[in-house]
């Protein structure tokens, strides 16, 4: 289920599962953890850049109606344990935040493909920025626990919005942070930080996931770096989540065609020097 040329890959097995709420608390102003527990196996067939479909509960003051899509932040040790790290900001996780530890929650998934990953990497480099890091905390337990080096490039609003421990989960990583608050996160100074990481490291593959800046940025750095494998788990607008309703669809070069597919279905990891820049429609 690895990111292909133009995306898709092995269709995952989807299911829906019934959880209760284990463990749910602020992590800080703006983000919540959630762990749950499913009423069937699910950690064995979930893997490192896939989501899941969230049914949000109505409140008095939220009537969310969609499923919402979620990356997953962890799955296991126990084979029926899921975990969610999210930005609490729409109706939807806004109504999610006022479940109550045993409280239940329906969810259906695992739906998308993965990262492309060898347990034979010397080092990744992950670039991650707010919610980017719950989609990228899987797949850097995975390269910490194969033993492979990891650089962390974490850029946030300002140093109380990193999450650098909440992202790394003991793993051991160079960690390089950039802020909005002082500059180092703008644009032009990112993208000497990566072009010397890569220059100096010389990682075997780059990650990313979210920022369309973080994203258009990579891009230009990495057309300088051909042999580096490069890929992003794209955040888009869902509503059904498993390509029917086509509301999720972005435009993707392969190999010179243009083509428009579908995130949920055809992703979400895809390589990123494929990525057309946003189109407008109508």
């Amino acid at each position: 289920m690895s990111a292909s040329p133009c995306g898709g890959g092995k269709a995952a097995t989807v299911a829906s599962h019934r959880c209760r709420v284990v463990e749910h608390y602020w992590v800080n102003q703006r983000y919540k953890y959630i762990r749950l527990e499913a009423d069937s196996p699910i950690a064995t067939v979930t893997q490192a850049g896939q989501f899941y479909q969230l049914k949000c509960p109505t409140t008095a003051e939220h009537e969310p109606f969609l499923l919402r899509p979620m990356s997953v932040y962890g799955a296991g040790p126990e084979d029926n344990r899921i975990e969610f790290l999210y930005n609490v900001t729409g109706v939807g996780t806004k109504a999610m935040a006022t479940l109550p530890e045993g409280g239940y929650m329906d969810i259906v998934g695992p739906l998308g493909n993965t990262f492309t990953f060898s347990p034979g990497y010397r080092r990744i480099l992950v670039v991650a920025r707010g919610v980017g890091l719950a989609t990228m905390a899987p797949l850097v337990r995975e390269a910490s626990q194969a033993g492979v080096a990891i650089t962390a490039v974490m850029s946030a609003r300002s140093p109380a919005d990193l999450m650098e421990k909440e992202f790394l989960r003991g793993a051991v990583a160079d960690v390089r942070s950039v802020f909005d608050a002082d500059g180092s996160s703008s644009v032009e100074a990112v993208a000497i930080l990566i072009r010397d990481l890569i220059h100096e490291q010389q990682p075997d593959a780059v990650y990313t996931c979210g920022s369309q800046r973080l994203l258009m940025l990579l891009q230009r750095v990495l057309n300088d770096y051909p042999h580096v494998t490069a890929e992003v788990a794209m955040e888009q607008h869902m509503a059904c989540g498993m390509g029917v309703c086509l509301s999720c669809v972005r435009m993707f070069d392969c190999d010179g065609d243009r083509r428009f597919l579908r995130v949920c279905r055809e992703g979400p990891v895809f390589p990123i020097r494929e990525v057309v820049g946003e189109v407008e429609f109508g």
